[in-house]
């Protein structure tokens, strides 16, 4: 895998930190449960690929 595969583009830089700007004024409450969220659509997205790469697209 080339190291350019793991660098954001513009847009996606700007989108980290449109995200960044929008989380300052939360409560740690608010946070965990953003973290959680996060979490759980990202072992949803593995487990879509996982499916994908084992029964095709």
């Amino acid at each position: 895998m080339s190291p350019e595969c793991f660098e954001l583009s513009m847009e996606q830089q700007f989108n980290i930190r449109t995200i960044e700007l929008n989380t300052l004024n939360l409560s740690p409450e608010q946070l965990r449960e953003l973290f959680v969220e996060i979490s759980r659509q990202l072992i949803v997205k593995d487990n879509v690929i996982r499916h994908l790469m084992k029964n095709g697209f």
